[in-house]
C-alpha cells in the first residue's frame, strides 16, 4: 500500500478536495513517530535533489524536485516527507509512505519564473516491528539548494555553488534580499514571545541537514538523534499537517521556520507564522 501527498498553491475546488482527503486520513494519527533507533538497521541511501529541467524557455522553466531512500532491509512502514521553500518562502509539501517496504522514491517539478533561490529539506524514517520485539525506527535529513538566474540578457542558467563573478553576484543578491525579508518576520517572533535571542543559537529549518553528522548546538552527540527525531514529530504533526488551514486562500506560503537551541542544552524551540497571519511557538524539552 502507499500514499503520496502532494500539496501546492492550487484554486480552492482543488484544495478543498486535497484537504478534505488529507484530513480523514490523518485525522487519528501522525505517521511519522520517533521511535527507539535501531542500532542494527540503516538507510543504505538517501538524498534530496534539485535541479533545471533541461528545456529551455525564454520567459518560464521548471525546477525538478526529487527525493529518495533506500533501507538495508523491508520495514513495517517506510516514509519520507520533503519541504520546498522558494525565496525564502514555503511552495511544497511531499510526503510518501509505504507499508512493508524497502524504497521511497518520489519526483515532482516547480513551475519558476524569475530568479529565484529554491531549497529543500528532506526527512527519511523507517518504523521497524519485529515480533515481539519493541517498536524501533531509523532515520536521516538530506537536502539541496539551487540558485536559477532567469535574466533577460542571457539564456535560464542554474548553479548550486558559483564558478564565476557573475553567479557570485546573483548568489549574494537572492541571500541577502531573502535574509533581510526572513529576519523581519523571525525579529517579529521573537518579540511577540518575548525570548532572549542570546540566550540560544539560532538554526532555519533548511539548515538542519548540516547536522546529520554532528551534533545540534548544546547537545551532546548521543543525544542528538533522539532530539532530531523527536524534533520532527513534532514538525510533521504540528507544522506539515498544519499548514492546510482551511481560512486561508494560500496555505503555503509561510517563511522558514526559525528553530532556537538552549544554549544550556535543555530544550528547543520553534517558531513559525502560517499563512493566516497566526504565529506559532512549539517547545521541545530535551
Amino acid at each position: 500500500m502507499k500514499k503520496v501527498w502532494l500539496y501546492w498553491v492550487l484554486g480552492p475546488l482543488v484544495l478543498a478536495i486535497m484537504i478534505a482527503l488529507y484530513t480523514h486520513y490523518y485525522k487519528e494519527e501522525s505517521v511519522i513517530k520517533f521511535f527507539p533507533l535501531n542500532d542494527q538497521s540503516e538507510f543504505h541511501s538517501f538524498g534530496t535533489s534539485l535541479n533545471l529541467d533541461t528545456r529551455e524557455d525564454e520567459d518560464e522553466y521548471e525546477v525538478l524536485w526529487s527525493f529518495s531512500s533506500e533501507s538495508d532491509k523491508p520495514m513495517y512502514l517506510r516514509q519520507d516527507v520533503s519541504l520546498l521553500y522558494v525565496n525564502g518562502r514555503l511552495k511544497g509539501v511531499v510526503t510518501k509512505w509505504e507499508e512493508n517496504a524497502t524504497e521511497i522514491e518520489k519526483e515532482t517539478s516547480l513551475h519558476g519564473e524569475d530568479s529565484q533561490r529554491f531549497q529543500a529539506i528532506s526527512f527519511h524514517h523507517g518504523e521497524i516491528h519485529e515480533k515481539d520485539d519493541p517498536i524501533t525506527s531509523i532515520q536521516a535529513t538530506s537536502g539541496d539548494h539551487l540558485y536559477v538566474i532567469d535574466s533577460p540578457h542571457s539564456k535560464n542558467k542554474a548553479f548550486k555553488t558559483p564558478t564565476n563573478k557573475e553567479e557570485e553576484a546573483w548568489q549574494e543578491r537572492l541571500d541577502h534580499t531573502i535574509r533581510q525579508q526572513i529576519e523581519v518576520q523571525w525579529d517579529e517572533l521573537l518579540t511577540h514571545y518575548g525570548i532572549d535571542k542570546q540566550k540560544y543559537t539560532p538554526v532555519p529549518l533548511t539548515e538542519l541537514v548540516e547536522y546529520e553528522d554532528k551534533p545540534f548546538p548544546g547537545t551532546k552527540k548521543e543525544n542528538t538523534e533522539r532530539i532530531k527525531g523527536q524534533l520532527w514529530e513534532g514538525l510533521y504533526k504540528n507544522y506539515v499537517l498544519g499548514i492546510t488551514d482551511t481560512k486561508s486562500s494560500h496555505p503555503i506560503q509561510s517563511y522558514i521556520p526559525l528553530i532556537l537551541f538552549d544554549k544550556k542544552g535543555k530544550h528547543l524551540i520553534v517558531l513559525y507564522e502560517d499563512d493566516t497571519g497566526t504565529k506559532h511557538r512549539l517547545i521541545q524539552a530535551y
